[in-house]
């Protein structure tokens, strides 16, 4: 029972809508606009650099701020952390007050692995996201292949199987996010970023 309340306030924790509320601040409603994604790559193209930011790293904190409360209450179960990170990136993506249509996960996703993970991985992560981004120009194919990673990375620097389980599943329902990404990737329609 404690489990699923944990589970609860993941989820409404991540349901936060903090890119939809910058868009209704400037009279848009992201879900008509781009992607129709609430994420900070459609507050990118729809409100600029500053605003994708600053809803990017609120997003990253939903993540980042739930594992905190998880760590104080359950301080000595990190198994249970891995496993609770996914609630707040189920409602980022499925947000009950947006009809279930969000983002893609990954600023949520990235702010709960930094906490289990460290300061390496942040820094790592950051570094070569930069790279790869200058370099593709995709936005959702650099979050693909990164997340791809993420289980190698953990089993190399962890050794655990439950762990290294528990990321398999962050890394599918964001690669599960990204499936309309995914399908314009096929086809070349993927649009690049203007950076």
């Amino acid at each position: 029972m404690e489990i699923m309340v944990l589970a609860i306030v993941g989820y409404l924790i991540g349901s936060i809508p903090f890119g939809y509320i910058a868009g209704i601040m400037h009279g848009v409603d992201l879900r008509t606009v781009g992607s129709g994604s609430t994420g900070g790559t459609n507050v990118y193209r729809a409100l600029g650099i500053r605003w994708a930011a600053l809803s990017g790293m609120l997003d990253l904190a939903k993540g980042l701020v739930f594992i905190f409360l998880l760590d104080t209450l359950t301080p000595t179960q990190t198994t249970l952390q891995w496993f609770l990170l996914l609630a707040p990136i189920v409602g980022h993506i499925y947000p009950v007050w947006l009809n279930f249509k969000g983002g893609k996960g990954v600023s949520v996703a990235f702010g709960g692995l930094m906490y289990v993970l460290g300061v390496l991985f942040a820094v790592v992560s950051i570094a070569i996201w930069i790279v790869a981004l200058k370099i593709i120009k995709i936005m959702s194919l650099v979050n693909l292949v990164l997340f791809a990673l993420l289980p190698v990375y953990v089993y190399a620097t962890t050794q655990s199987l439950a762990y290294t389980i528990a990321s398999a599943f962050v890394a599918l329902i964001i690669w599960w996010a990204h499936r309309e990404n995914i399908a314009r990737l096929r086809t070349g329609n993927e649009k690049k970023l203007a950076i």
